[in-house]
């Protein structure tokens, strides 16, 4: 439940993958896959409805507008999935990340090494911060894994300008598994990770995915989120 969302200029084209080239996974897991993703949406979306209400209302009183903002990513096989989340930052937050990075060499290589920036004049103050370093702005992605677009745990599903950063062989293997809310990077550094360390983090859980594996990095996602560290 973890971050690397930001508005951006452009999004190119996201070309689907053949279905037949999709699965490679036994039956018996994806089922079993399956199952674990809905034990765990299901009862947490009825958790979570309440705080995004509660979310929602502080969002509009900080930055009247949108409480919902949607962004299209790379799903499974290519497919375009337009990601649901909590609006933390301001509605001009494009124009703001355009007039920063044109301005500040300095923001603009942070960008360019992980496409996050540690002081993000985007966001909503306090609002926008305590919904990012909690992760309540990814809540409403729960919808996302009821409809099978998404995962709990998998490679996070990134907008084009930040796969276009990813050399095209690695691209071809994320598109093979379902995205996910939380994944291996999210809970090994959260934004902290550069493109480099996110791309060999996601390799190893693609290499070594099973339900155990799913299971501890849904452990060590609360861990994370308890200790608030490397989330901005």
């Amino acid at each position: 439940m973890m971050r690397a969302d930001h508005p951006t200029p452009t999004d190119r084209r996201m070309t689907p993958e053949p279905a037949a080239r999709r699965r490679s996974e036994p039956l018996g897991y994806l089922i079993t896959k399956r199952l674990f993703d809905l034990s765990i949406a299901v009862p947490a979306l009825v958790v979570a409805t309440p705080v995004i209400l509660l979310a929602s209302a502080a969002i509009w009183c900080a930055d009247p507008g949108p409480v919902f903002y949607r962004q299209t990513r790379e799903g499974q096989g290519g497919r375009k999935l337009r990601m649901l989340k909590l609006r933390t930052m301001y509605c001009d937050a494009e124009a703001r990340l355009e007039t920063l990075l044109k301005n500040d060499p300095a923001a603009r290589a942070e960008w360019e090494s992980r496409f996050k920036l540690r002081h993000d004049p985007r966001i909503l103050p306090f609002v926008g911060r305590v919904l990012r370093s909690s992760s309540v702005d990814e809540l409403p992605q729960l919808i996302h894994v009821l409809t099978g677009e998404m995962s709990i745990v998998g490679p996070r599903p990134f907008p084009e300008y930040h796969l276009a950063a990813m050399p095209p062989s690695f691209r071809a293997r994320r598109r093979k598994v379902p995205p996910g809310i939380t994944g291996l990077w999210q809970v090994t550094a959260r934004s902290d990770c550069d493109i480099a360390e996110q791309q060999a983090l996601d390799e190893r859980y693609i290499d070594t995915r099973s339900l155990g594996v799913d299971l501890k990095i849904v452990l060590r996602t609360f861990r994370a989120l308890f200790r608030g560290r490397g989330a901005y």
